[in-house]
């Protein structure tokens, strides 16, 4: 694949350093997640930002980072882009540029046959204790949201517990420390159905569906350039193919890959 029009709209900083550090958490698979020899990232989003780089005439560096350092990270320099299928929500674009490109809700994995009956509804999850990633959606905004909820109408509220990591959250289930883990319902179905039978996704559909998008620093010229390389891979086919690759569901494609939230 050679660089596209989109490399024309780098900015002069990148262009100099020749490359393109992507800070990623490889504890979602199938979107990135360590191959099996424990040091190689692999997925969906890995293949995606080699492929956005090589459009941008750039090389791709990938680090290994804590999810919820990545935007703070990004934010000092530190890294150009984050790609951790980060959910666009209008807090995070007070601070970040995003650039669209899947669509998805959540979902929450519990203990093989679902013991307690859980779903992703408030009402079921008052009184017992969840796990998820410190810095995201779920953990910062939806189980407090919900935890409310269960409070009004005068029920215990939800025991939330944040973990670093999403295999953290995701341990803490199968080894009895919690009831269940909420996160992005695609990688979590993709965790438990590769669990050997220790987890699996409690029925319903995704709660609360948005898009998920390519975190850049707020107001840089790059985001441009990473859009304009997005909407290339869509054209040329490239990003459909890298979806199949790694069974990514077609109706997780957005309508609005490639659109700019600011």
């Amino acid at each position: 694949m050679s660089a596209g029009a989109a490399a024309k709209l780098v900015p002069s900083e990148i262009r100099a350093q020749k490359t393109l550090k992507v800070a990623t958490d490889p504890a979602y698979a199938p979107f990135e997640f360590f191959a099996s020899d424990n040091a190689t990232m692999v997925g969906f989003d890995i293949d995606l930002a080699k492929a956005i780089a090589m459009k941008l005439g750039l090389k791709v560096v990938h680090v290994n980072a804590g999810f919820d350092t990545i935007l703070t990270g990004l934010d000092s320099g530190k890294y150009d882009l984050g790609m951790s299928f980060f959910a666009v929500t209008a807090e995070r674009a007070k601070s970040f540029d995003f650039i669209t490109y899947l669509v998805g809700g959540s979902g929450i994995a519990v203990q093989a046959g679902n013991p307690l009956n859980l779903s992703m509804d408030a009402s079921a999850l008052c009184g017992r204790t969840i796990s998820a990633v410190n810095g995201s959606l779920q953990g910062m905004t939806m189980l407090p949201s919900m935890s409310k909820e269960c409070v009004a109408r005068h029920e215990k509220p939800i025991g939330i517990r944040l973990y670093p990591s999403q295999n953290d959250a995701k341990l803490a289930v199968s080894s009895g420390r919690v009831n269940a883990v909420m996160a992005n319902a695609s990688p979590l179905k993709y965790s438990a159905d590769n669990s050997a039978g220790a987890l699996m996704l409690a029925p319903g559909p995704e709660y609360k569906p948005g898009p998920s998008g390519i975190a850049v620093r707020k107001g840089s010229k790059l985001t441009g350039a990473v859009a304009a390389a997005i909407d290339e891979l869509v054209a040329d086919g490239t990003f459909d193919a890298v979806m199949k690759k790694w069974g990514i569901p077609s109706q997780e494609k957005s309508k609005e890959t490639g659109k700019v939230t600011r």
